[in-house]
């Protein structure tokens, strides 16, 4: 219940969650470039000479589409009319409507030429989206163990507080018993008063341990809520864990399957491997050959031009070639230079997150190893501790035992039970630990992330 109301309400994993939005809008940015652009302009200009009287008017419309694609092609397709009249007439049409239809396309052949060099931004920014995601899941992973954390910390401390107020009533009643006996004169004003401070400092702990479960109890609210700091929790336990020692080689396979961290790094290798794509490319000179058709007709009214102009009576064609080539090139070549050091740093950095993830993984499983022995050992000698307890307080009635060692073998039972208690949650915190390095919280607990 905790987890599943810290992935609805942490504040962390609300503002990672629209890191994959932000992403996700960076491939339509990416892909504008290669949309069509329809233009449309229109204009108007009149003249007047008075000497000798000579008046003119024209407007003109010219819409259009052009297309980008993604194999270095450039497609544009126009129309224009124009109108003018002139007074006095000096032609037959007066006014005269001039139409026509063009089409135009550019190819580049060397920069800029192909699908994987004008594909490469929106492949970018697809591999941004899929980073985006793993960031997402790594956040989520992350708030599943400090939830996971925070929960084995209040269940800690109920149970130390349980633990302080049984040595409370310890206390109280070891205090009992010695005023009893000092009445019948078995025990001393000392053995009274050392009973006393013993309870003074039972209460004590017993205060500091009310303190630590409200503290931990409201780390816990502030992952799980927000602005429910106050909110009551209910029943809570340590979960089961399987004694099982964690094998090396499925954990370290898991890791780099399901590891956020390490696929991310990942794609940013491929998005490297891109960039060098693009900077070679850059570096190459700026070769493109183009060609235009165009249609044109003149009439008195405009539907009479545009009928003349597919008539294709009027017709002209243009062929071009055109060559770019930036001397020295100095500023490509940097550019490309660079692209190649950053997927060098990236396939480095990549290599030495394996080396970290084997580690993390070796070191997690050791923790593991290390609290499940810690586990027995701690309960061991917390029955050990009960025992001696139980030994020193017989004989303390018995009149064969102070006051002061009675309340030491008091205090070495609660310091013992608070170790068991402590060993247990090591040992939960370890067990998140190494499922976080694998990656695998998620499937522990069915979430399906968006």
């Amino acid at each position: 219940q905790c987890i599943t109301r810290a992935l609805a309400h942490n504040f962390e994993l609300e503002i990672q969650r629209y890191g994959p939005q932000i992403a996700k809008d960076s491939i339509d940015i990416a892909r504008s470039g290669y949309q069509p652009v329809v233009t449309a302009t229109t204009s108007v200009a009149e003249s007047h000479e008075a000497n000798p009287v000579f008046d003119s008017s024209s407007r003109s419309s010219r819409v259009g589409v052009t297309q980008q694609l993604y194999t270095g092609t450039t497609l544009d397709i126009s129309s224009q009319l124009n109108r003018s009249r002139i007074n006095p007439t000096l032609s037959a049409l007066n006014p005269a409507y001039n139409a026509d239809l063009t089409i135009a396309v550019r190819q580049q052949l060397l920069k800029g030429f192909g699908r994987s060099v004008n594909e490469a931004g929106v492949n970018r920014a697809r591999l941004g989206l899929d980073r985006a995601n793993l960031d997402y899941k790594s956040q989520a992973l992350d708030v599943i163990r400090s939830t996971e954390n925070a929960y084995h910390d209040v269940v800690f401390t109920r149970e130390q507080l349980k633990v302080r107020n049984f040595t409370l009533t310890l206390a109280e009643r070891f205090h009992e018993e010695a005023k009893t006996r000092k009445q019948t004169g078995v025990a001393t004003d000392l053995d009274v008063l050392t009973a006393e401070v013993g309870v003074a400092n039972a209460r004590r702990g017993v205060l500091l341990a009310e303190q630590a479960v409200k503290d931990s109890e409201q780390n816990l609210l502030a992952l799980i809520s927000q602005f429910e700091l106050e909110a009551p929790l209910g029943t809570m336990r340590f979960a089961e864990v399987d004694l099982a020692t964690p094998v090396f080689a499925s954990s370290y396979n898991l890791a780099k399957q399901n590891q956020p961290d390490y696929l991310s790094l990942q794609f940013a290798v491929e998005q490297a491997k891109l960039d060098v794509k693009v900077a070679k490319d850059g570096a190459r000179p700026s070769l493109s050959v183009g060609g235009a058709v165009g249609l044109s007709g003149q009439r008195s009214n405009s539907g009479a031009a545009f009928g003349d102009a597919l008539d294709r009576d009027n017709h002209s064609w243009q062929l071009d070639l055109s060559l770019s080539y930036p001397w020295g090139q100095v500023g490509d070549k940097a550019r490309n230079r660079q692209a190649q050091a950053a997927l060098n740093q990236q396939e480095i950095r990549l290599r030495q997150l394996e080396q970290n993830i084997e580690l993390q993984v070796r070191s997690a499983i050791r923790a593991v190893e290390t609290n499940l022995e810690s586990v027995k050992i701690s309960h061991q000698a917390s029955l050990l501790s009960e025992r001696q307890y139980t030994l020193e307080n017989e004989r303390s009635k018995a009149g064969r035992s102070t006051a002061y060692r009675v309340l030491q073998a008091q205090n070495d039972l609660e310091t013992a039970r608070v170790a068991e208690l402590q060993s247990n949650v090591s040992l939960q915190n370890a067990f998140s630990t190494l499922r976080r390095i694998e990656g695998s919280s998620l499937e522990r607990y069915s979430v399906t992330l968006p």
